[in-house]
């Protein structure tokens, strides 16, 4: 076997033991080599250093694991961190966001071991540049507020408008992937066409954002709604949230057509999360919102994009 072979024999004995205990000489040996020339191998090879792979790998196994309804603490014990605390550090460090962060938005499976014979390995299939705009100030969102029962972090309720009660047309369980259905459903009963209608509309576009609550941390709630003028009244009925101030990353989706439009929207959020918030030296910015943009791009029926806009802050040292 030449190295490639012995590194990439490696990573999978790395996956298959990803919980048990282990160093550098514990490696070495299973290489066949001494801990130094193995060390050095490793790094040219993969382009880190062994016991960061190993670190980083179960830290992706611990972010596949975030959305299981295990506390958070349990899984990073799993992992082999000590605390919270520790956990979350590391996890901010690697994915550019808090675990919570992450369980809320990105939850997804486990990335693929590098294949070390292809000279494109770490080239995700989705390589895409975001717009870095400038601060955007804060604007209301107005339409329709459903319950959602998802994993969430909790510092963004003071974000939700006390004057806006949320609508109760959900039962508080529908899970992330069946948001689609909201959307169809206010397309289907007319509720979106006179959103459209109204005189506080300020664009005719439309919006996907979720707001998180403190007093139930099982529950969050997913507003579809068009931006507002700012001085104009919002009449009854209709649910008010705002999207904080804000430096956003904006990511286009690739063109696509009605049929796979949701799955790309999925891989870019998981590129996003996965690829891009690791190597782009930003985090997300947890006192601001994420969301999804819908203009007239979005309504054609091939080459249909919507923006994902993330809230990021420079990342920490």
């Amino acid at each position: 076997m030449d190295h490639i072979d012995i590194l990439q024999e490696i990573l999978l004995y790395i996956d298959k033991h990803i919980k048990e205990e282990m160093n550098v000489e514990k490696l070495a040996e299973k290489a066949g080599f001494s801990p130094y020339y193995f060390c050095r191998i490793f790094q040219c090879g993969v382009g880190v250093s062994i016991m960061e792979y190993v670190r980083n790998r179960r830290l992706a196994y611990a972010a596949s694991e975030l959305n299981s309804g295990c506390k958070i603490l349990s899984i990073a014990v799993d992992y082999g961190f000590e605390t919270h605390s520790g956990f979350s550090k590391a996890f901010r460090r690697y994915f550019g966001c808090p675990p919570e962060i992450y369980r809320a938005y990105a939850a997804f499976d486990v990335p693929k071991i590098p294949d070390l014979s292809k000279l494109n390995q770490f080239v995700s299939e989705y390589v895409l540049e975001p717009k870095i705009i400038a601060k955007k100030s804060s604007f209301k969102l107005a339409g329709f507020a459903f319950k959602i029962k998802l994993p969430v972090h909790n510092s963004q309720s003071h974000y939700l408008d006390p004057q806006s009660p949320v609508s109760d047309i959900d039962d508080g369980r529908k899970p992330l992937n069946k948001l689609q259905e909201l959307w169809d459903e206010c397309r289907a009963d007319g509720r979106l066409e006179k959103l459209h209608k109204e005189a506080f509309l300020k664009f005719h576009a439309e919006y996907g954002a979720c707001f998180f609550k403190d007093n139930d941390e099982d529950k969050s709630v997913y507003l579809i709604g068009v931006e507002a003028k700012s001085k104009v009244n919002i009449p009854f009925g209709y649910d008010i949230y705002t999207i904080p101030e804000a430096l956003f990353a904006v990511f286009s989706t690739p063109p696509s057509n009605e049929y796979n439009f949701s799955t790309i929207k999925k891989d870019t959020w998981k590129f996003i999360f996965s690829e891009w918030f690791p190597n782009s030296g930003y985090e997300f910015d947890v006192n601001s919102i994420a969301f999804e943009l819908y203009d007239e791009r979005s309504t054609a029926d091939t080459g249909k994009v919507c923006d994902i806009c993330i809230p990021i802050v420079n990342r920490q040292l």
